[in-house]
C-alpha cells in the first residue's frame, strides 16, 4: 500500500541559523508545523492505545516540542548522530522515515522499522545515524560518543546529540560518559531533559535542594547551560550557537533543557502524585498555543488554519494504513539474532615463516596485523598504552600505531564499551581489552542488551571483539580469576571463541575481527606464557570456529576447552599408556555458536560422554553441553555423562585453596577411574 505523499510544508526538515536572527514567517511556519505534527501525532496514538488498538503501552512528548523541534531542524541529518528517547518522536519524524514507518512501530506491525521486536518508541535509524534506544537509557550516551568519534575519525565534522532526563543524569553511566566525552574532546551536545520528575519522583527528592544539573559541567572541564524550552525562539538561538561552537571547536556541551511532561510518564501513569493544582499549571505554560498565536500573527491565520488542517488530514490517512498493515509473523527471528556471515577479509599471507611464539605474543603478532591492514580497527582498553596491558598482550602497540589507533581509557568499563559499540555501528571495528575478565560485568548492559540485541531489533551488525583475561591458577582470587562464560552466554546475540593454542588465538582473533556480530575472546591468563609454539598465517583460520579434535580412541567423548584442554590432554595420556583406554578429545575451540556435528557422530560411536570445564560446576558451561549432546544419543548412552568443573564457591586466594577449588590432574584422573569402574 502506498504511503500517503506529505504536507509540501513537511518537505523542508531543516532550520538555518541566519533563519532565526529575524525570525522569517516561513521559519516560524515550518518550526510550528513540525510541533503541531508531533503534537497531534502523540495525542492521537495515546488515543488508539486507549481504544485498544496498540499493545504494552505508550509514551509521549506532549510539552517537550519546543525542545526536540528546533534540535532536530537544527542538526544536520547527512552527518550528525542522534540517540532519542521517551519524548523525541517529532525528532524521529523530521530526522528520517515516513510518518505511517513510525507509526508502524507503535501498532506493532508487520511494518514495524524493527520488525515488531522492539517497543513503541524504542526504533531508531542506524543507517541514518538514529542509534536505537534501550531502556536503560544511560548507556546511550557513550554510543552517541562512539558513533560521533567514529564520523570525525572519517573526516565528517559531526556533532552527536544524546538525550537524558534529569533521572537519567544520577546514573554512573552518564558520569562515565561525560567524562569520557570531555577526555577524548568528542564534539558531543548532551541534553538533559529536566521536565521535574523521574516517572514520579520530583526533583527535589533526587538531588540535593538547589541543585542545577547543568552546572556539573565545569567537574568535567566541559561547557554547560540551560535554558528554557517553553520559550520556543530562545530555544532555538541558543541550541543554534552552542552547536555551531561544539561543530567548530570539536568540545562537548552539557545543556539543561527545562522542559514540561504534561502527560504522565506513561499511558498507564495515574499522575496522582502531583500537587494540587501543578497538572493546571503545566498546562497553562504549555508553548505551543502561544507560539501558534505568534506564527499567526508573521504568516495570517488562515494560513496556520491551511497547514495544520493538511498535517490533520495527513495524519489520520497514515493511522488508517497502519492500522490496515497485516501482524507480524515470527518469520526469520531465529536468523536474525546474528549479522549475516561476512566474507573472509582480504589478509595478507603474513607472516609466511612460522614464529616461535606464547600466546600473549600471538595476540600481540594478531593485533599488528589487524592494525597495519585494516584501517578501520582500533584496539581500546585500561593501561593498553605505554603500560602495554595488564599482561603485555598490547606491549609496543602505541608505539607503532600512534594515539588515535591505541587507545588508552579511563575506569569506565560500561561507558567505554558502549563508545566501541557505537563507534562499530558506524563503519569501525574496535577491539576492546579488559584487565581481567571479572571487570566486564561493569559492561554487562552495553555487552548482554545493547550489542548482543543490535542487530536483531535493529537490522543493524555491530562488529566488536571483547578481550577478555580470564581463568584461575595463578592466585590472584575472587576478583581476577573468573569464568564468565555462562553468564555471558545465557543472554542471546554473542559469539565466543577460548583458544588454547598460541595458533589459535592468532586464528581466533581474525576471526573475531572480521566477523559482523559482537565476539567474545576469552583469554585464559594461564596459557599466556605457558610455552611457545610455531605460529604462522592459517589460510583456515576460520576452522577455529569448529572444534579440534586433540586425540582419538573409542572408549568416551572428551570435550573440553582453554586451559583445560591442556589437562586433558596429559589425563589422556596417562589412560592411555596404564589403562590401555583411549579417549576422543575434542577442543571444543567456538563456545557460541556451538558446532557439535563432529562431537556427536563420536558419542554415537563411543556411548561415553565426559565434559570438563574450569568454571564452577553448577550453571556451569558444561550442563549445555551434555544437554545438547545427549538429547540427541540418550538411548545411545552406555553410562550417565560425567560432568567436572570447579567448586561452586568464590575463587578463593590462597594456592592451597585454589588448587582444592579448581579441577587438577590428580583429581580428574580420580574422578574418571571411578566413572570408568
Amino acid at each position: 500500500m502506498a504511503f500517503p505523499k506529505p504536507p509540501a510544508i513537511l518537505a523542508e526538515r531543516d532550520l538555518r541559523v541566519a533563519e532565526l536572527e529575524q525570525p522569517s514567517p516561513d521559519a516560524l511556519l515550518r518550526l510550528h508545523a513540525w510541533m503541531h505534527l508531533a503534537r497531534t501525532a502523540d495525542n492521537r496514538i495515546l488515543e488508539l492505545f486507549r481504544q485498544g488498538l496498540l499493545r504494552g503501552t505508550v509514551t509521549g512528548g506532549q510539552g517537550n516540542e519546543g525542545l526536540i523541534i528546533p534540535l532536530a531542524l537544527l542538526a544536520d541529518k547527512a552527518l550528525d548522530v542522534v540517540s532519542f528517547t521517551h519524548r523525541g518522536l517529532g525528532g524521529h519524524l523530521i530526522w528520517s522515515g515516513h510518518l505511517v514507518e513510525h507509526l508502524n512501530q507503535y501498532f506493532a506491525n508487520a511494518g514495524s522499522p524493527t520488525k515488531s521486536r522492539e517497543g513503541n518508541i524504542h526504533h531508531g535509524d542506524p543507517a541514518h545515524r538514529s542509534l536505537p534506544m534501550i531502556s536503560h537509557l544511560g548507556t546511550m550516551l557513550s554510543n552517541v560518543a562512539g558513533s560521533t568519534d567514529s564520523q570525525r575519525r572519517l573526516g565528517r565534522p559531526a556533532v552527536g546529540f544524546a538525550f537524558f532526563g534529569d533521572g537519567g543524569s544520577s546514573t554512573g553511566d552518564i558520569h562515565e560518559s561525560l567524562n569520557l566525552a570531555s577526555l577524548l574532546s568528542l564534539p558531543v551536545v548532551f541534553v538533559i531533559e529536566n521536565n521535574g520528575y523521574a516517572y514520579s519522583t520530583p526533583v527535589s527528592e533526587q538531588f540535593a535542594a538547589g541543585s542545577e544539573l547543568w552546572r556539573r559541567a565545569a567537574g568535567y572541564g566541559m561547557e554547560g547551560l540551560v535554558l528554557d524550552a517553553t520559550d520556543i525562539e530562545g530555544t532555538a538561538r541558543t541550541l543554534a550557537a552552542a552547536i555551531d561552537r561544539v561543530r567548530q571547536t570539536s568540545r562537548p556541551i552539557l545543556i539543561e533543557a527545562r522542559t514540561l511532561r504534561l502527560r504522565g510518564h506513561a499511558a498507564y501513569d495515574t499522575c496522582d502524585y502531583l500537587l494540587p493544582g501543578e497538572s493546571e499549571g503545566f498546562f497553562a505554560r504549555d508553548p505551543l498555543p502561544k507560539f501558534r498565536a505568534r506564527v499567526a500573527a508573521a504568516v495570517g491565520a488562515q494560513r496556520v488554519e491551511a497547514v495544520e488542517a493538511e498535517l490533520d488530514a495527513f495524519l489520520e490517512a497514515c493511522i488508517k494504513i497502519a492500522i490496515a498493515t497485516p501482524r507480524p509473523t515470527p518469520d526469520g527471528m531465529e536468523a536474525d539474532l546474528f549479522a549475516p556471515p561476512s566474507p573472509p577479509l582480504p589478509w595478507k599471507p603474513e607472516p609466511a615463516a612460522p614464529e616461535s611464539l606464547n600466546a600473549a605474543q600471538a595476540l600481540n603478532r594478531g593485533l599488528r596485523k589487524i592494525l597495519t591492514e585494516r584501517p578501520e580497527s582500533l584496539v581500546l582498553g585500561q593501561d593498553i598504552g605505554t603500560y602495554g596491558g595488564a599482561f603485555k598482550v598490547t606491549e609496543g602497540l602505541l608505539a607503532d600505531f600512534g594515539r588515535p589507533r591505541v587507545l588508552n581509557t579511563p575506569l569506565a568499563e560500561s561507558a567505554c564499551t558502549g563508545y566501541a559499540i557505537g563507534l562499530a555501528l558506524n563503519g569501525h571495528r574496535p577491539i576492546e581489552e579488559f584487565q581481567f575478565a571479572d571487570f566486564s560485568t561493569e559492561a554487562a548492559t552495553q555487552i548482554t542488551l545493547n550489542a548482543a540485541t543490535m542487530h536483531f531489533r535493529s537490522g543493524a551488525a555491530c562488529p566488536l571483539v571483547l578481550r577478555l583475561p580470564c581463568g584461575g591458577g595463578l592466585t590472584f582470587g575472587s576478583f581476577h580469576s573468573q569464568e564468565l562464560e555462562s553468564f555471558f552466554l545465557s543472554m542471546p546475540g554473542l559469539k565466543a571463541l577460548y583458544p588454547s593454542t598460541p595458533q589459535d588465538a592468532f586464528n581466533a582473533l581474525l576471526a573475531a575481527y572480521e566477523d559482523n556480530n559482537p565476539v567474545l575472546l576469552f583469554e585464559h591468563k594461564g596459557l599466556y606464557r605457558r610455552s611457545k609454539h610455531p605460529v604462522a598465517w592459517d589460510p583456515n583460520y576460520r576452522d577455529v570456529w569448529s572444534p579440534r579434535a586433540v586425540r582419538t580412541g573409542g572408549f568416551a567423548t572428551f570435550v573440553t576447552y582453554g586451559e583445560m584442554v591442556h589437562l586433558a590432554t596429559e589425563v589422556c595420556d596417562y589412560f592411555a599408556a596404564e589403562y590401555d583406554t583411549a579417549f576422543d578429545l575434542f577442543d571444543l575451540r567456538a563456545l557460541a555458536p556451538l558446532r557439535l556435528e563432529a562431537i556427536k557422530a563420536s558419542l554415537a560411536r563411543t556411548g561415553r560422554l565426559v565434559v570438563l570445564h574450569e568454571g564452577r560446576r553448577t550453571h556451569g558451561f558444561g550442563a549445555e553441553l551434555v544437554a545438547r549432546l545427549t538429547e540427541e544419543h540418550f538411548a545411545a548412552l552406555k553410562t550417565a555423562p560425567l560432568r567436572i568443573g570447579a567448586l561452586d564457591l568464590p575463587v578463593p586466594f590462597a594456592p592451597e585453596l585454589e588448587q582444592a577449588y579448581r579441577p587438577t590432574k590428580e583429581k580428574l584422573i580420580d574422578q574418571l577411574t571411578a566413572w570408568i569402574g
